[in-house]
């Protein structure tokens, strides 16, 4: 039975970001991921934008990690010649709401978020020539990072610094120890020892902490699954930057999201859903083109096609208030050793490097 200091139950990239902290602190780190490669799931079915941090609430966990991970991604992709691009986003307002929008910049001046200003209509035109608004938000900081790189960069990093991965290894079992943990994984069917275990699944944190001998079934928060699609279109992109129509409550709206080659999608949507579906369905088109041609009139007719999906595990649901993610330590749940991580969605991209800091943190060694 192998013994090993800390285990990170997933390959996304805030399970990897922990794993590389650790490693360079010292741990021995063991990776575990269900599936057969690193990043299928919330990692890789995302916008891939890099967020500045204006709507979080003012102190919180998320509004923390945004503005520290944002400043360390862009610093560590630099520094690694991770694909990425600060190419600033456009909050787009419509006929009768430009007077809103100073009220976003004064959102984002109270989160640390200090470089927003609003230009008017005038020089929306003469920035994006192809966008129509009454005016707009102007965020520098916002920008795009390719994820797949990133991760396999992290990984990288942490199997230089001693961590090891094992794909197609899904945990089944965890058993409580007064110095560590018992665990049970399947795949090759073995079982080791850890003193530490970080539970970073994502989609699947839930089922890692049912899979706890006598965790406090109260101490799981309930899953909610937001399902995002997105279109792409068939043609180089008509921005130089990230345009989003004004925020909705849950949702930052069906913006457009720009790709290092120059071509650009559009999403997310956002729907509650009961499994986790990636197929996009193609009836959704009409509702697409509605919402873009509120800020890009000239969309051409039958120019989008389905592109792909995410689903975001959230621990708040329909009609509930909006909640930040969730760190369990030992002080939520008494039990040494064990951190597991609870409705990891967007910042998380952004935050990864922070968040993996924070996580180090909560581990006495």
């Amino acid at each position: 039975m192998a013994d090993i200091q800390t285990v990170v139950v997933g390959a996304g990239v805030i399970g990897l970001a922990i794993a590389r902290h650790l490693a360079r602190r010292g741990h021995e780190v063991l990776v575990l991921e269900a599936e057969g490669a690193i990043g299928q799931h919330t990692s890789s079915r995302n916008s891939q934008v890099i967020h500045a941090g204006i709507y979080y609430a003012p102190g919180s966990a998320q509004q923390r990690l945004c503005l520290r991970g944002k400043a360390m991604l862009y610093d560590y992709c630099a520094s690694r010649h991770v694909g990425h691009a600060r190419c600033g986003k456009l909050t787009v307002a419509p006929e009768g709401r430009a007077d809103e929008l100073s009220a976003l910049v004064m959102r984002g001046q109270a989160n640390g978020v200090d470089d927003l200003y609003v230009i008017s209509a005038a020089e929306l035109r003469e920035l994006e020539p192809a966008v129509a608004g009454a005016g707009a938000m102007v965020s520098p900081s916002s920008g795009i990072v390719d994820a797949p790189g990133l991760m396999l960069s992290l990984l990288g990093e942490a199997e230089g610094a001693g961590a090891a991965l094992a794909l197609n290894a899904p945990l089944l079992r965890v058993r409580p120890l007064a110095d560590g943990f018992e665990i049970d994984v399947g795949g090759e069917d073995f079982t080791l020892r850890c003193r530490n275990l970080v539970n970073a699944a994502a989609l699947g944190a839930w089922d890692v902490a049912r899979s706890i001998t006598g965790f406090d079934p109260a101490l799981v928060p309930t899953r909610n699954l937001a399902k995002g699609s997105y279109f792409s279109y068939a043609g180089k992109s008509p921005f130089s930057t990230l345009i989003y129509p004004m925020p909705q409550v849950g949702s930052l709206g069906l913006h457009s999201v720009l790709d290092l080659g120059g071509g650009v999608k559009f999403g997310p949507n956002m729907e509650w859903v009961d499994q986790v579906d990636y197929t996009v369905d193609p009836a959704l088109r009409p509702d697409f083109e509605a919402a873009i041609r509120a800020y890009w009139p000239d969309l051409p007719d039958s120019a989008l096609q389905p592109e792909s999906a995410g689903v975001r595990p959230r621990i708040w649901g329909p009609g509930d208030a909006k909640q930040e993610f969730v760190f369990q330590g030992e002080e939520a749940h008494g039990i040494k050793g064990l951190v597991q991580l609870f409705g990891f969605e967007s910042p998380g991209l952004t935050a990864c490097l922070a968040i993996g800091e924070h996580v180090g943190g909560m581990l006495a060694n």
